[in-house]
C-alpha cells in the first residue's frame, strides 16, 4: 500500500513510524514531515493545508491511503478535495471537522445525541460572557470557539483572567468546571461504525504539578492501571457511537479518529472536548503498544469498510512519552537552538524519539523549530519501568533553556 501522512509533528512522526512497521506498506510518504520522518519516509515540502497541491502530490504518488495528522489540514477542506479527486482518506471532511473546530458546534452535537458533558453558554458579547461567569462560579472555565492548537481553553480561579481570555478570544463557550480525572480516548470511525483505541491521559499544564498555563501536551501514558474496566464500552455507547450517528443524521458522516476528551466526575462520564484527528501526545504512546498493523485499519475507515466487532490487538506493557519544549514555550518558543544527545539517547534500550518541531539549518544541525520539540517514548513491562525508561533518554538530551514535566505517569 502506497501511504500519504500529512503534517510535521510529534503526532505524524508517530503515525509515520507505525506505518513504516506495517508489512503491507510499500511506499510511504510525508508532507511536508520533519528530520524524523525523513529517516523512514519520503518527505515533500508542500503546504498540507493546501486542497491542490496536496491533491496534486497524491495523484503523482499514487496514494493508496492518505492519512491526515492536524486539525488545521481537516478544517481547509483538503479530505474533501482529496475525496472527490477518488483518494481514500482518513480524516473527516470540513463539515464533519467542525466538532473540533466549533465548540459550539459541538455543544450542539452533544445535546442532540444526548451525550453527557458539562452545562455550558455560547458568549457573542462581553455581556453574555460576564454573566454566564457569574452563573457557573470559579473555577472558571472559558474556551475559544474555534481552533487554537490546544491552548485555547483557560481553567482559572481569577475571575478577571477568565474575562481577559473571552473578551480576548470574541467567540467563547463558558462551561461549568468538571471534577475528576481526564482521559483521551480515540475511536476510529468509517461514517456507521466505530471501533475503540487504548484510553491514554495526557498532562496539559506546563509545569510540575499541573502548574502554569494550557498548552498542547507535555506528556502522556497508557495504560492506565486506574481507570474502570467498564470505561471504554461506556464511552463508545454513550458518547461515541451517538456522536457519530447524530452526524451521519446530518449527512456529513464522521471518517477518521474521532477523540473524546473525558473527565471521570463524581456524576459520571462527561465529554470535555471533542477533536476532529489523534490527539498529541497520547498518540505517540497509543500507537506504540498498537500489535494490529495501521495500515488496513485506516483504509478500511477511509473506504467504509470498518468491522463494527473488530478490536485492535495490543502490545502487553506501558508507554510513556515527555515532551522537550524549548525556551519560551508555550507563549512565544525560541527557534534555531541547537538540539544534541538524540543518538546517545536512542540507545537507551526502550526508548526512542519522536521529532515533533525540529529541522536542519544552513549547515546541518538539528535545531529547535517549534513549542514543543521532540517526544521521548520510554516503553517497558509496565508503567514504572517506561517512565523510568523515558527519563533516562530524555537526560541525554541536550537543547538550550529547554524544559519538561518531570512527573509524567507519576502515580505515588
Amino acid at each position: 500500500m502506497r501511504v500519504l501522512v500529512l503534517g510535521s509533528g510529534g503526532r505524524e512522526h508517530a503515525l509515520a513510524r507505525a506505518l513504516h512497521r506495517d508489512p503491507s506498506v510499500t511506499a510511504l510518504h510525508c508532507a511536508p514531515g520533519n528530520p524524523g520522518t525523513a529517516d523512514i519516509a519520503d518527505n515533500h515540502q508542500i503546504d498540507p493545508t493546501d486542497p491542490v497541491a496536496v491533491t496534486e502530490l497524491a495523484g503523482r504518488l499514487r496514494a493508496e491511503l492518505v492519512v491526515v495528522g492536524p486539525e488545521a489540514v481537516l478544517v481547509a477542506g483538503v479530505g474533501d478535495a482529496l475525496r472527490r479527486a477518488g483518494f481514500p482518506c482518513f480524516g473527516p471532511d470540513r463539515a464533519a471537522a467542525r466538532i473540533e473546530a466549533s465548540k459550539a458546534f459541538a455543544k450542539e452535537v452533544m445535546a442532540k445525541a444526548a451525550v453527557p458533558t458539562a452545562d455550558a453558554r455560547i458568549c457573542d458579547t462581553t455581556d453574555e460572557a460576564e454573566k454566564a461567569l457569574d452563573a457557573f462560579g470559579p473555577p472558571y472555565v472559558v474556551k475559544d470557539d474555534g481552533l487554537a492548537a490546544g491552548k485555547g481553553v483557560v481553567v482559572t480561579e481569577d475571575r478577571a483572567a477568565a474575562a481577559e481570555h473571552a473578551a480576548a478570544c470574541g467567540r467563547v463557550v463558558i462551561e461549568e468546571f468538571l471534577d475528576g480525572p481526564e482521559v483521551s480516548l480515540f475511536a476510529l470511525s468509517d461514517g456507521e461504525n466505530a471501533v475503540p483505541l487504548l484510553p491514554a491521559q495526557d498532562f496539559k499544564r506546563a509545569y510540575d504539578g499541573d502548574e502554569g498555563p494550557n498548552t498542547g501536551g507535555m506528556g502522556a501514558y497508557t495504560p492506565l492501571p486506574w481507570a474502570p474496566p467498564e470505561l471504554v464500552d461506556e464511552v463508545m455507547s454513550t458518547v461515541v457511537q451517538p456522536a457519530v450517528d447524530e452526524l451521519r443524521r446530518r449527512e456529513t458522516p464522521y471518517v477518521g479518529v474521532l477523540y473524546a476528551g473525558l473527565s471521570l466526575t463524581s456524576k459520571g462520564v462527561r465529554v470535555v472536548e471533542f477533536n476532529a484527528r489523534f490527539g498529541d501526545p497520547e498518540t505517540q504512546v497509543v500507537l506504540d503498544r498498537l500489535a494490529t498493523p495501521l495500515a488496513k485499519l485506516l483504509q478500511a475507515c477511509a473506504i467504509g469498510a470498518l468491522d463494527p466487532d473488530f478490536r485492535p490487538e495490543w502490545h502487553p506493557g506501558a508507554a510513556v512519552t515527555v515532551v522537550i519544549a524549548a525556551e519560551g514555550y508555550p507563549s512565544t518558543p525560541v527557534k534555531g537552538d541547537e538540539i544534541t544527545g538524540l543518538d546517545e539517547a536512542a540507545k537507551v534500550d526502550g526508548a526512542y524519539i519522536l521529532h515533533a518541531g525540529t529541522k536542519l539549518d544552513a549547515d546541518g544541525r538539528l535545531v529547535a523549530n517549534g513549542g514543543r520539540v521532540l517526544n521521548v517514548v520510554g516503553t517497558g513491562p509496565d508503567l514504572a519501568t517506561a517512565r523510568t525508561t523515558a527519563y533516562e533518554a530524555v537526560s541525554e538530551i541536550t537543547l538550550r533553556a529547554s524544559h519538561h514535566r518531570t512527573d509524567i505517569a507519576d502515580l505515588g
